[in-house]
């Protein structure tokens, strides 16, 4: 299967295995310059999700946990569990996303249209774009 590059705002997300065909194993690269806006807090309903750090630092929650992953760490999130990322360094972070089962590089095409669409991004649209996957957003704190 070919790799296919979806640009979401700053982010680049390069699909190497798309998994939600077959519900099985997806893998993505994940390019997360400095500073890049990213996506809220959430969870997933249906998918387990890993992320390995191929370059740069990236820091990554789960659950109560935080860590500034660098080259060759990782972390798991299981079902359900809140996570979240960010880049606050002065590098870009490369990371290798593997989730189980695959929401699939058709959430990224849908999350894209809408935060590219130009002007203030429309977070309702938004919303229903991750809901319609299962991904659920973290309650504020």
């Amino acid at each position: 299967m070919s790799s296919s590059m979806i640009k979401v705002g700053q982010l680049d997300i390069n699909y190497i295995v798309d998994g939600a065909s077959t519900s099985s194993l997806g893998v993505f690269e994940l390019t997360v310059p400095p500073g890049s806006n990213v996506p809220p807090p959430h969870s997933h309903s249906n998918n387990e999700e890993c992320v390995y750090v191929l370059e740069g630092t990236l820091r990554y929650s789960v659950g109560s946990e935080t860590r500034d992953l660098s080259v060759g760490q990782s972390m798991s999130t299981p079902k359900g569990v809140v996570h979240a990322f960010a880049n606050p360094f002065t590098t870009t972070a490369r990371a290798l996303i593997m989730q189980a089962p695959d929401i699939g590089a058709q959430y990224f095409r849908d999350v894209a249209a809408v935060l590219n669409a130009g002007g203030p991004p429309d977070k309702a649209a938004l919303v229903a774009v991750m809901k319609n996957y299962g991904l659920v957003l973290a309650a504020p704190k």
